[in-house]
């Protein structure tokens, strides 16, 4: 293995990048609905959440993966191996943020709620202001935590044909038999995303006193 394979390898980390921050991005935005939803004072509404977080967390998510390639295929929707990676990876940070979020809204102590109602506060107004705040203190740290475990999953998609870190290292060792060299900077790399998002996760615990 020479230098000359490094910007194949620095191509690779920008493609991991990409797909962790998209499932992050997307994941978030569909986890903050289903948390809402979880704790919503209708019933059948929280009930579904319910069910939906279940359902994702209950299925490992290289089922997810072959479903959002595989299975959408046979509908007539045949996905791009980077696109059907972002989506599985999207309901896959949906349903651990959704609950993550959920319990963060939650912890935030029944007074606050009390305070806010008796101001005559709407819904909306609760969550913008008094709530939601409260439990973006509480979540940050397992949220950040949680982005680790994204950025390490994301190695799935090389088994569709997505490019990222993973397939890089087979395909560079495929190439010059080094498999040692070759995985051992395919670990540092991967290390050097998810050890800054650990540390972070930790400090925000620390500062937080959550």
């Amino acid at each position: 293995m020479s230098w000359t394979t490094a910007p194949f390898f620095m191509q690779a980390l920008c493609w991991t990048v990409l797909l962790a921050t998209i499932a992050c991005v997307f994941g978030g935005v569909l986890g903050l609905g289903v948390a809402l939803a979880r704790v919503a004072r209708a019933g059948w509404l929280r009930a579904a959440a319910s069910a939906y977080i279940q359902l994702v967390q209950g299925t490992p998510v290289l089922m997810l993966l072959f479903l959002s390639y595989y299975g959408l295929s046979l509908f007539g929707y045949d996905m791009p191996p980077l696109v059907a990676a972002c989506v599985s990876m999207t309901v896959y940070a949906s349903g651990y943020l959704g609950d993550i979020w959920r319990g963060a809204i939650q912890a935030v102590p029944r007074q606050q709620w009390e305070a806010a109602e008796s101001l005559a506060m709407t819904r909306r107004q609760q969550y913008q202001y008094v709530i939601l705040p409260q439990a973006v203190r509480i979540s940050l740290p397992p949220t950040v935590g949680f982005m680790v475990q994204v950025v390490k999953n994301s190695s799935i998609a090389s088994l569709i044909g997505v490019v990222e870190l993973a397939k890089a290292g087979q395909l560079i060792n495929n190439l010059t038999f080094q498999p040692f060299q070759v995985f051992f900077l395919v670990a540092t790399l991967y290390f050097c995303i998810c050890y800054p998002l650990s540390y972070c996760s930790r400090r925000l615990e620390r500062k937080s006193h959550v």
